[in-house]
Protein backbone atom coordinates (compact mmCIF):
# COMPACT_ATOMS: atom_id res chain seq x y z
CA UNK A 1 0.00 0.00 0.00
CA UNK A 2 3.05 2.27 0.42
CA UNK A 3 3.14 2.81 -3.51
CA UNK A 4 -0.23 3.40 -3.86
CA UNK A 5 -0.76 7.14 -6.06
CA UNK A 6 -4.11 6.65 -6.54
CA UNK A 7 -7.40 6.05 -4.53
CA UNK A 8 -10.18 5.36 -6.88
CA UNK A 9 -14.25 5.59 -6.11
CA UNK A 10 -16.67 3.91 -7.72
CA UNK A 11 -20.26 3.98 -8.03
CA UNK A 12 -21.28 1.17 -9.28
CA UNK A 13 -24.87 0.56 -11.04
CA UNK A 14 -26.24 -2.29 -13.20
CA UNK A 15 -25.82 -0.79 -16.39
CA UNK A 16 -22.72 1.73 -15.19
CA UNK A 17 -19.89 2.89 -13.43
CA UNK A 18 -19.01 6.04 -12.06
CA UNK A 19 -15.20 6.05 -11.69
CA UNK A 20 -13.44 9.27 -9.70
CA UNK A 21 -9.99 9.39 -8.31
CA UNK A 22 -8.19 10.95 -5.43
CA UNK A 23 -4.33 11.77 -5.72
CA UNK A 24 -2.45 10.34 -2.27
CA UNK A 25 -0.36 12.13 -0.20
CA UNK A 26 -2.02 15.33 -1.31
CA UNK A 27 -4.86 18.04 -0.25
CA UNK A 28 -6.35 18.24 -4.38
CA UNK A 29 -9.51 17.85 -4.38
CA UNK A 30 -10.54 14.26 -6.29
CA UNK A 31 -11.12 14.15 -9.86
CA UNK A 32 -13.70 12.51 -11.79
CA UNK A 33 -12.59 10.32 -14.57
CA UNK A 34 -15.62 9.68 -16.04
CA UNK A 35 -18.09 6.79 -16.45
CA UNK A 36 -17.99 3.48 -17.81
CA UNK A 37 -20.86 0.32 -18.73
CA UNK A 38 -21.05 -2.26 -16.43
CA UNK A 39 -18.05 -4.29 -17.75
CA UNK A 40 -14.50 -5.66 -16.51
CA UNK A 41 -13.15 -4.40 -19.60
CA UNK A 42 -13.91 -1.56 -19.78
CA UNK A 43 -13.33 -0.67 -16.20
CA UNK A 44 -9.97 -2.36 -16.36
CA UNK A 45 -9.31 0.06 -19.60
CA UNK A 46 -10.59 3.11 -17.71
CA UNK A 47 -8.17 2.04 -14.59
CA UNK A 48 -5.12 1.48 -16.76
CA UNK A 49 -5.00 5.35 -17.79
CA UNK A 50 -4.57 6.06 -13.86
CA UNK A 51 -1.56 3.53 -13.43
CA UNK A 52 -0.38 0.17 -12.62
CA UNK A 53 -3.03 -2.29 -10.28
CA UNK A 54 -0.48 -1.46 -7.95
CA UNK A 55 -0.76 2.03 -7.64
CA UNK A 56 -4.57 1.81 -7.21
CA UNK A 57 -6.46 1.42 -4.15
CA UNK A 58 -9.80 0.97 -5.50
CA UNK A 59 -12.91 0.73 -3.65
CA UNK A 60 -17.69 1.11 -4.48
CA UNK A 61 -20.19 0.45 -1.96
CA UNK A 62 -21.65 -2.94 -1.46
CA UNK A 63 -24.97 -3.39 -3.08
CA UNK A 64 -27.48 -5.38 -5.09
CA UNK A 65 -24.91 -6.00 -7.89
CA UNK A 66 -22.80 -8.50 -5.75
CA UNK A 67 -18.85 -9.33 -5.48
CA UNK A 68 -18.71 -10.02 -8.81
CA UNK A 69 -17.09 -6.59 -9.82
CA UNK A 70 -14.08 -7.13 -6.79
CA UNK A 71 -13.38 -10.38 -7.51
CA UNK A 72 -12.74 -10.18 -10.76
CA UNK A 73 -10.26 -6.98 -10.13
CA UNK A 74 -8.45 -8.91 -7.04
CA UNK A 75 -7.96 -11.71 -9.67
CA UNK A 76 -6.03 -8.96 -12.07
CA UNK A 77 -3.86 -7.78 -9.48
CA UNK A 78 -5.90 -4.58 -8.05
CA UNK A 79 -6.69 -3.32 -4.11
CA UNK A 80 -10.03 -3.46 -4.01
CA UNK A 81 -12.36 -3.31 -1.17
CA UNK A 82 -16.01 -3.02 -0.78
CA UNK A 83 -17.67 -0.82 2.24
CA UNK A 84 -20.60 -0.09 3.96
CA UNK A 85 -22.84 2.13 2.39
CA UNK A 86 -24.41 3.04 5.75
CA UNK A 87 -20.80 4.37 6.95
CA UNK A 88 -19.58 6.50 4.51
CA UNK A 89 -20.98 10.23 5.93
CA UNK A 90 -22.58 12.71 4.08
CA UNK A 91 -23.21 16.71 4.53
CA UNK A 92 -26.62 17.18 5.97
CA UNK A 93 -26.87 19.95 3.52
CA UNK A 94 -26.04 18.50 0.35
CA UNK A 95 -29.68 18.32 -1.47
CA UNK A 96 -28.17 16.48 -4.66
CA UNK A 97 -27.22 13.29 -4.97
CA UNK A 98 -25.78 11.87 -8.44
CA UNK A 99 -23.24 9.32 -9.63
CA UNK A 100 -20.15 11.48 -10.28
CA UNK A 101 -21.03 13.07 -6.54
CA UNK A 102 -20.91 9.86 -5.41
CA UNK A 103 -17.75 8.39 -6.88
CA UNK A 104 -15.65 11.54 -6.23
CA UNK A 105 -17.14 11.02 -2.31
CA UNK A 106 -15.67 7.91 -2.00
CA UNK A 107 -12.44 8.84 -3.76
CA UNK A 108 -12.27 11.33 -0.72
CA UNK A 109 -13.46 9.09 2.38
CA UNK A 110 -11.25 6.14 0.76
CA UNK A 111 -7.97 8.31 1.10
CA UNK A 112 -8.85 9.91 3.95
CA UNK A 113 -9.34 6.60 5.36
CA UNK A 114 -12.84 6.96 6.75
CA UNK A 115 -14.48 4.04 5.16
CA UNK A 116 -15.44 0.87 6.52
CA UNK A 117 -14.78 -2.02 4.30
CA UNK A 118 -17.36 -5.36 4.73
CA UNK A 119 -16.09 -8.85 4.43
CA UNK A 120 -15.65 -10.42 0.94
CA UNK A 121 -17.26 -14.29 1.54
CA UNK A 122 -15.54 -16.83 -1.10
CA UNK A 123 -17.63 -18.53 -4.11
CA UNK A 124 -18.48 -21.09 -1.75
CA UNK A 125 -19.46 -19.39 1.78
CA UNK A 126 -21.47 -17.14 -0.53
CA UNK A 127 -23.26 -20.30 -2.01
CA UNK A 128 -23.84 -21.52 1.01
CA UNK A 129 -25.74 -18.06 2.50
CA UNK A 130 -27.71 -17.66 -0.60
CA UNK A 131 -28.84 -21.43 0.28
CA UNK A 132 -29.70 -20.43 3.78
CA UNK A 133 -31.39 -16.91 3.00
CA UNK A 134 -33.48 -19.19 0.52
CA UNK A 135 -34.97 -21.49 3.21
CA UNK A 136 -35.44 -18.67 5.34
CA UNK A 137 -37.82 -16.84 2.30
CA UNK A 138 -39.59 -20.26 2.10
CA UNK A 139 -40.06 -20.54 6.22
CA UNK A 140 -41.33 -17.28 5.85
CA UNK A 141 -43.70 -18.06 3.00
CA UNK A 142 -45.01 -21.13 4.72
CA UNK A 143 -46.00 -19.04 7.55
CA UNK A 144 -48.21 -16.54 5.56
CA UNK A 145 -49.32 -19.70 3.78
CA UNK A 146 -50.53 -21.21 7.02
CA UNK A 147 -52.01 -17.71 8.52
CA UNK A 148 -54.21 -16.73 5.07
CA UNK A 149 -55.82 -20.80 5.84
CA UNK A 150 -56.14 -20.60 9.66
CA UNK A 151 -57.83 -16.95 8.87
CA UNK A 152 -59.86 -18.86 6.37
CA UNK A 153 -61.14 -21.31 8.60
CA UNK A 154 -61.61 -19.22 11.67
CA UNK A 155 -64.12 -16.69 9.79
CA UNK A 156 -66.48 -19.53 8.92
CA UNK A 157 -66.12 -21.01 12.31
CA UNK A 158 -63.59 -24.28 11.83
CA UNK A 159 -60.88 -23.37 14.53
CA UNK A 160 -59.18 -25.61 15.90
CA UNK A 161 -57.49 -25.83 19.72
CA UNK A 162 -54.99 -28.15 19.65
CA UNK A 163 -51.40 -28.57 17.94
CA UNK A 164 -51.50 -27.54 14.56
CA UNK A 165 -49.67 -28.69 11.45
CA UNK A 166 -49.54 -32.46 12.78
CA UNK A 167 -51.04 -35.79 11.85
CA UNK A 168 -54.37 -35.05 14.13
CA UNK A 169 -54.94 -31.51 12.61
CA UNK A 170 -54.30 -32.75 9.01
CA UNK A 171 -57.31 -35.42 9.84
CA UNK A 172 -59.26 -32.20 11.14
CA UNK A 173 -58.84 -30.32 7.99
CA UNK A 174 -59.67 -33.28 5.79
CA UNK A 175 -63.30 -33.57 7.47
CA UNK A 176 -64.03 -30.32 6.99
CA UNK A 177 -66.69 -29.92 4.25
CA UNK A 178 -67.96 -26.66 2.48
CA UNK A 179 -71.62 -26.00 1.10
CA UNK A 180 -70.92 -23.54 -1.51
CA UNK A 181 -68.43 -25.17 -3.48
CA UNK A 182 -66.72 -21.66 -4.55
CA UNK A 183 -65.44 -21.95 -0.83
CA UNK A 184 -64.42 -25.47 -0.96
CA UNK A 185 -61.85 -24.28 -4.07
CA UNK A 186 -60.70 -21.70 -1.57
CA UNK A 187 -59.74 -24.15 1.20
CA UNK A 188 -58.11 -26.91 -1.08
CA UNK A 189 -56.12 -23.95 -2.90
CA UNK A 190 -55.02 -23.03 0.48
CA UNK A 191 -54.29 -26.27 1.69
CA UNK A 192 -52.08 -27.21 -1.50
CA UNK A 193 -50.13 -24.30 -1.08
CA UNK A 194 -48.99 -24.97 2.59
CA UNK A 195 -48.44 -28.40 1.47
CA UNK A 196 -46.10 -26.89 -1.74
CA UNK A 197 -44.61 -24.48 0.78
CA UNK A 198 -43.35 -27.03 3.28
CA UNK A 199 -41.78 -29.59 0.82
CA UNK A 200 -40.18 -26.79 -0.31
CA UNK A 201 -38.48 -25.77 3.62
CA UNK A 202 -38.25 -29.95 3.56
CA UNK A 203 -36.10 -29.78 -0.15
CA UNK A 204 -33.92 -26.83 1.01
CA UNK A 205 -33.14 -27.86 4.52
CA UNK A 206 -32.07 -31.39 3.00
CA UNK A 207 -29.75 -29.60 0.61
CA UNK A 208 -28.24 -27.55 3.26
CA UNK A 209 -27.15 -30.72 5.29
CA UNK A 210 -25.75 -32.39 1.67
CA UNK A 211 -23.68 -29.33 1.06
CA UNK A 212 -22.32 -28.44 4.25
CA UNK A 213 -20.95 -31.89 4.41
CA UNK A 214 -18.21 -30.80 2.78
CA UNK A 215 -17.75 -27.17 3.67
CA UNK A 216 -14.75 -26.00 5.10
CA UNK A 217 -16.86 -23.88 8.17
CA UNK A 218 -18.37 -27.09 9.40
CA UNK A 219 -16.25 -27.78 12.74
CA UNK A 220 -17.44 -24.37 13.39
CA UNK A 221 -20.88 -25.32 12.56
CA UNK A 222 -20.55 -28.36 14.91
CA UNK A 223 -18.74 -25.94 17.91
CA UNK A 224 -21.56 -23.73 17.90
CA UNK A 225 -24.27 -26.63 17.70
CA UNK A 226 -22.69 -26.93 21.83
CA UNK A 227 -24.59 -24.06 23.27
CA UNK A 228 -27.95 -24.37 24.05
CA UNK A 229 -30.80 -23.39 21.72
CA UNK A 230 -28.45 -23.24 18.76
CA UNK A 231 -29.25 -26.45 16.82
CA UNK A 232 -27.86 -26.90 12.97
CA UNK A 233 -29.83 -24.52 11.01
CA UNK A 234 -29.09 -21.74 13.76
CA UNK A 235 -25.84 -22.38 14.05
CA UNK A 236 -25.12 -22.44 10.08
CA UNK A 237 -26.98 -19.32 10.09
CA UNK A 238 -24.73 -17.75 12.02
CA UNK A 239 -21.53 -19.38 10.42
CA UNK A 240 -23.22 -18.37 6.90
CA UNK A 241 -23.84 -15.15 7.75
CA UNK A 242 -20.90 -14.26 9.78
CA UNK A 243 -17.95 -16.40 8.07
CA UNK A 244 -14.63 -15.70 10.09
CA UNK A 245 -15.24 -14.43 13.60
CA UNK A 246 -11.74 -13.88 13.79
CA UNK A 247 -12.12 -10.51 12.22
CA UNK A 248 -14.00 -9.15 14.93
CA UNK A 249 -10.70 -8.58 17.64
CA UNK A 250 -12.88 -8.20 20.52
CA UNK A 251 -16.73 -9.39 21.56
CA UNK A 252 -18.08 -6.04 22.40
CA UNK A 253 -17.08 -5.50 18.77
CA UNK A 254 -19.29 -8.10 17.58
CA UNK A 255 -21.82 -7.37 19.63
CA UNK A 256 -22.23 -3.77 18.29
CA UNK A 257 -21.56 -5.20 14.83
CA UNK A 258 -25.28 -7.34 15.01
CA UNK A 259 -26.79 -4.06 16.59
CA UNK A 260 -27.64 -5.62 20.15
CA UNK A 261 -26.05 -2.80 22.36
CA UNK A 262 -27.80 0.24 23.28
CA UNK A 263 -28.02 3.61 21.65
CA UNK A 264 -26.53 6.52 23.11
CA UNK A 265 -26.91 10.11 23.09
CA UNK A 266 -24.67 11.77 25.83
CA UNK A 267 -23.01 15.18 26.03
CA UNK A 268 -21.06 16.81 28.81
CA UNK A 269 -22.41 15.11 31.99
CA UNK A 270 -25.51 14.02 30.50
CA UNK A 271 -25.53 10.86 29.40
CA UNK A 272 -28.26 8.87 27.85
CA UNK A 273 -29.21 5.86 26.42
CA UNK A 274 -31.89 4.21 23.99
CA UNK A 275 -33.12 1.18 22.76
CA UNK A 276 -30.88 -1.31 21.30
CA UNK A 277 -29.03 0.47 17.78
CA UNK A 278 -29.96 -2.77 15.94
CA UNK A 279 -27.85 -2.76 12.92
CA UNK A 280 -25.56 -5.15 11.13
CA UNK A 281 -26.87 -8.36 10.06
CA UNK A 282 -30.66 -9.01 11.12
CA UNK A 283 -30.66 -12.61 10.48
CA UNK A 284 -28.13 -13.32 13.21
CA UNK A 285 -29.30 -11.16 15.66
CA UNK A 286 -33.33 -12.47 14.98
CA UNK A 287 -31.63 -16.29 15.68
CA UNK A 288 -29.90 -14.92 19.40
CA UNK A 289 -32.59 -13.21 20.22
CA UNK A 290 -34.99 -15.99 19.66
CA UNK A 291 -32.41 -18.52 21.16
CA UNK A 292 -31.72 -16.39 24.30
CA UNK A 293 -35.80 -17.25 25.50
CA UNK A 294 -34.35 -20.90 25.94
CA UNK A 295 -32.36 -19.98 28.94
CA UNK A 296 -35.10 -19.26 31.09
CA UNK A 297 -35.28 -22.41 32.18
CA UNK A 298 -32.75 -24.19 34.57
CA UNK A 299 -29.40 -25.04 33.23
CA UNK A 300 -29.19 -28.78 32.31
CA UNK A 301 -28.09 -30.98 29.20
CA UNK A 302 -31.32 -31.70 27.80
CA UNK A 303 -31.90 -35.08 25.56
CA UNK A 304 -31.70 -32.85 22.19
CA UNK A 305 -28.31 -31.53 23.31
CA UNK A 306 -26.58 -34.47 24.01
CA UNK A 307 -25.98 -36.09 20.69
CA UNK A 308 -24.67 -32.30 19.75
CA UNK A 309 -21.47 -32.24 22.29
CA UNK A 310 -20.28 -36.10 20.30
CA UNK A 311 -17.04 -35.96 19.53
CA UNK A 312 -16.87 -32.17 20.62
CA UNK A 313 -12.99 -31.00 22.12
CA UNK A 314 -13.59 -30.71 26.11
CA UNK A 315 -12.71 -27.31 25.49
CA UNK A 316 -15.57 -26.62 23.61
CA UNK A 317 -17.91 -28.40 25.81
CA UNK A 318 -16.38 -26.30 28.75
CA UNK A 319 -17.77 -23.07 27.34
CA UNK A 320 -20.90 -24.40 26.32
CA UNK A 321 -21.55 -25.66 29.93
CA UNK A 322 -20.49 -22.44 30.85
CA UNK A 323 -22.19 -20.56 29.04
CA UNK A 324 -25.52 -22.17 30.11
CA UNK A 325 -24.87 -21.46 33.53
CA UNK A 326 -24.12 -18.07 33.42
CA UNK A 327 -27.10 -17.20 30.89
CA UNK A 328 -29.74 -19.53 32.69
CA UNK A 329 -28.78 -17.38 36.14
CA UNK A 330 -28.59 -14.28 34.10
CA UNK A 331 -32.03 -14.53 32.65
CA UNK A 332 -33.52 -15.57 36.51
CA UNK A 333 -31.92 -12.48 38.00
CA UNK A 334 -32.92 -10.02 35.63
CA UNK A 335 -36.52 -11.15 35.41
CA UNK A 336 -36.36 -11.27 39.35
CA UNK A 337 -35.59 -7.17 38.99
CA UNK A 338 -38.80 -6.95 37.22
CA UNK A 339 -36.75 -6.13 33.44
CA UNK A 340 -39.62 -6.65 31.23
CA UNK A 341 -39.07 -10.31 28.76
CA UNK A 342 -38.07 -8.36 25.52
CA UNK A 343 -35.30 -6.49 27.45
CA UNK A 344 -34.11 -9.59 29.22
CA UNK A 345 -34.08 -11.67 26.08
CA UNK A 346 -31.82 -8.72 24.73
CA UNK A 347 -29.44 -8.77 27.34
CA UNK A 348 -28.77 -12.38 27.45
CA UNK A 349 -28.75 -12.37 23.11
CA UNK A 350 -25.84 -9.94 23.91
CA UNK A 351 -23.98 -12.46 26.33
CA UNK A 352 -24.54 -15.10 23.91
CA UNK A 353 -22.24 -13.27 21.28
CA UNK A 354 -19.46 -13.40 23.76
CA UNK A 355 -19.51 -16.94 23.77
CA UNK A 356 -20.18 -17.16 20.40
CA UNK A 357 -17.50 -15.43 19.39
CA UNK A 358 -14.80 -17.60 21.95
CA UNK A 359 -15.98 -20.56 20.26
CA UNK A 360 -15.46 -19.67 17.03
CA UNK A 361 -12.00 -17.47 17.09
CA UNK A 362 -10.88 -21.08 18.25
CA UNK A 363 -12.03 -23.03 15.83
CA UNK A 364 -9.87 -23.04 12.07
CA UNK A 365 -12.08 -24.04 9.00
CA UNK A 366 -11.24 -27.29 7.49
Amino acid sequence: MDKVKFYVGLDVHKDSIAIASAAAYSRDDPHFVGTTRYSVISLTKALSRLGAPSELSICHEAGPCGYGLVRALREQGYHCEVVAPSRVARRPADRIKTDRRDALLLARLHRAGELVPVAVPEPQDEAIRDLVRAREDAVNDQRRVRQRLKSFLLRHGHAYTGTRWGPKHELFLSRIKFEDSAQHIVFTEYRMAVRFATELVERLTQSLRAHTETWRWLPMVKGLMTLRSIDFISALTIVAELGDLRRFPHPREFMGYLGLVPSEHSSGNSKQRGRLTKTGNTHVRRILIEAAWNYRLPARIVESLQPRLEGQPRHIIDIAWKAQLRLCQRFRRLRARGLHQNKTCAAIARELCGFIWDIGTRLQPA
